[in-house]
């Protein structure tokens, strides 16, 4: 991999710089993150272009083991911790209007979330038990450590199919899937847990039981923020789990918008009931902008993430042969949120790639 794009793996890094420094500028500058990555992002994405670029087998090893990339997700695992803390700081000593609250948990949720559970997911697949632990505390930040059971254990078994909650059916809009995914991801969580613990000849309410330490980590982060801004102010602060809240959906709720457009409308073949072909890479939608991807960190080639999932995001390959994006999951998030204007771009895209496949 060339120095210039092992460099473009540090622009996520920028993103909390920029809330820092419009948070003190105050008013209309909090708008500047959603400009930036709702605007400007997809504007250097049509700039710069795609990257047609593909590790090839004999250098994997080496990208698979340069510690360079570990090392930038593990960094930001703390990153985060630390800007919320600071963050948490900001709302307990200013004096914020109700615009400028709003816009300031949206500037911090576009970070966490767009940036930061991106980060856990790709710590959260890795067999160290180190990078798993930052995982789920990145997770913690955002109140939603229960997709680590559900994302790995859940979606990656049964993606593309009629029992995840996490692939979205065509024709389905993205309020009808978000529903499903946040409540009924949740509730798979708790039965993952609960079936292992059945083999182990445990009872679903055991202290072994993940999702149990999942809510009083999560509970207990959030005393620990709300004593800390009591302690700032000098002062009960109701406001700073308003706010923690309020970031939190707003960063769960980008993924459930990634979610529902990485996997819109494709489905694996039923062998014979209950069995499902294989993860293929056509059974995920891919992207390729190169400022996007170093943006995400590769998540938009989701293809290769799931037919390979222990393959590390700067070791990830594009696929021409699966469902291709018309744009970078900025843009594309933004149009799923408008069902009628989603359903016309996407669907025909879909039938087109349908009946190509099919005829192939």
């Amino acid at each position: 991999m060339s120095t210039l794009k092992k460099i473009t793996f540090l622009i996520s890094f920028v993103l909390p710089v920029i809330v820092v420094l419009t948070n003190y500028l105050g008013g209309m500058f909090h708008l500047v993150i959603p400009l930036t990555v709702f605007v400007f992002l997809p504007l250097l994405d049509l700039g710069v272009g795609k990257d047609t670029s593909n590790p090839g087998e004999k250098d994997f090893l080496s990208l698979q083991n340069d510690y360079y990339y570990r090392a930038l997700t593990m960094i930001w695992a703390f990153v985060q911790l630390i800007f919320i803390i600071w963050a948490i700081f900001e709302i307990s000593t200013n004096n914020y209007s109700i615009w400028e609250f709003l816009m300031f948990a949206l500037s911090v949720g576009i970070v966490t979330g767009g940036i930061g559970i991106t980060v856990g997911h790709e710590l959260g697949h890795k067999a160290s038990k180190w990078e798993q632990g930052l995982s789920k505390l990145i997770y913690m930040t955002v109140c939603y450590m229960h997709f680590f059971i559900e994302h790995n254990f859940g979606h990656h078994v049964h993606v593309s199919t009629p029992g995840d909650n996490a692939s979205s059916k065509k024709g389905q809009t993205f309020y009808a899937f978000y529903v499903k995914s946040v409540f009924g991801g949740y509730q798979s969580a708790w039965n993952i847990e609960k079936k292992k613990l059945q083999k182990q000849g445990l009872p679903a309410f055991h202290y072994k039981n993940e999702m149990i330490w999942y809510q009083v980590i999560t509970i207990s982060f959030i005393g620990f923020l709300f004593t800390l801004g009591s302690l700032y102010r000098g002062a009960i602060a109701w406001d700073v789990i308003v706010f923690f809240l309020l970031q939190s959906i707003i960063a769960f709720t980008l993924l459930e918008l990634t979610n529902y457009i990485e996997h819109y409308g494709l489905e694996r073949k039923e062998l014979f009931p209950g069995k499902f072909e294989k993860v293929l890479p056509v059974h995920s939608w891919n992207q390729n902008y190169l400022v996007s991807n170093a943006f995400l960190f590769q998540l938009q080639r989701h293809s290769d993430h799931h037919a390979n999932a222990g393959r590390r995001y700067q070791a990830l390959r594009h696929f021409e042969e699966a469902p291709q994006l018309p744009y970078g999951y900025e843009v594309m998030i933004l149009i799923a949120l408008v069902p009628t204007l989603w359903f016309r771009m996407i669907d025909p895209i879909l039938e087109s790639w349908r009946a190509k496949a099919k005829s192939a």
